[in-house]
């Protein structure tokens, strides 16, 4: 059973929308799910079957202005980390595992860095890198406009967006069959997402495109990057440096898969966040 529930962050007056399946005598490992950009926070089919097969207990939010969280104006990526904070305490949890996707994967690694007696594991999925001029960041990326708009402030990216359209060669074949197969579920969920408005995509974006907040050396955590490597969204380049700058890191490069089609993994990576946080 999923519980909805709002927690108020101490101190800033605002509401954040949040989902958890419940404590459970025999539960394993608990599960913060950072949803990806666009989507509502809530969890999506194939991420709750893998976390009930095995015992995981699996807590998602929305991110401010997703899914009837309110706006944290001029938010870092960093900032997932208290809101994370407020959302366990709110459940009494203590220790629990991150997991990201796309858009969620920076916030996923914000926790561990800024949560590091609480975190015990990270996974990220198709996980962008800190904007850095070591390796070419924009290179293999099907259509870089947007982020590439977010670099020029929140006003920008802003008027880019109130004109843009999906590109559907983002995505490869393998994408393009998930998401009409067994992430139907991701899908739907980002068109749901459509009723919040842009705003929290727009907010994403000008993070990731900012400071962090965080240094990838914080992240003391055991941490699994997990990458497509046809991936025209987050191309491989950027796991693979994220990989030489964590300290406790592993990277699964899967030969064949997209940006959606990578998702196939997380079955495993839970798999593995058991066996590392054991």
């Amino acid at each position: 059973m999923i519980t909805e529930f709002d927690v108020r962050p101490p101190g800033d007056g605002r509401v954040l929308h949040a989902f958890d399946t419940g404590a459970d005598a025999a539960v394993s490992l608990v599960l913060v799910w950072h949803h990806g950009s666009p989507q509502t926070g809530a969890p999506l089919d194939p991420v709750l079957a893998a976390a009930a097969e095995r015992g995981i207990r699996l807590i998602s939010f929305a991110r401010p202005s997703y899914g009837g969280s309110s706006p944290l104006p001029g938010r870092d990526v960093a900032s997932a980390a208290a809101d994370v904070a407020a959302i366990a305490d709110a459940v009494g949890v203590d220790r629990f595992a991150t997991m990201g996707a796309s858009g969620g994967a920076p916030h996923a690694l914000a926790c561990a860095a800024r949560l590091p007696e609480r975190v015990v594991g990270v996974v990220t999925l198709a996980g962008i890198a800190p904007y850095t001029e070591e390796f070419d960041w924009f290179g293999g990326m099907a259509s870089p406009d947007a982020i590439r708009s977010a670099f020029e402030g929140r006003d920008a990216r802003a008027r880019f967006e109130a004109t843009a359209e999906f590109d559907p060669e983002q995505f490869v074949p393998g994408d393009w069959a998930a998401l009409e197969g067994r992430w139907s579920s991701l899908g739907a969920d980002v068109g749901r997402s459509e009723v919040y408005g842009p705003d929290g995509l727009i907010d994403d974006d000008v993070a990731f495109a900012s400071s962090w907040g965080f240094d990838l050396a914080e992240v003391a955590a055991p941490v699994l990057l997990v990458q497509g490597s046809l991936d025209r969204v987050v191309p491989p380049a950027h796991a693979q440096w994220m990989r030489g700058r964590l300290p406790d890191s592993e990277l699964w490069m899967r030969a064949g898969d997209g940006h959606i089609s990578v998702l196939d993994a997380i079955p495993a990576a839970m798999d593995w966040l058991l066996e590392r946080t054991r």
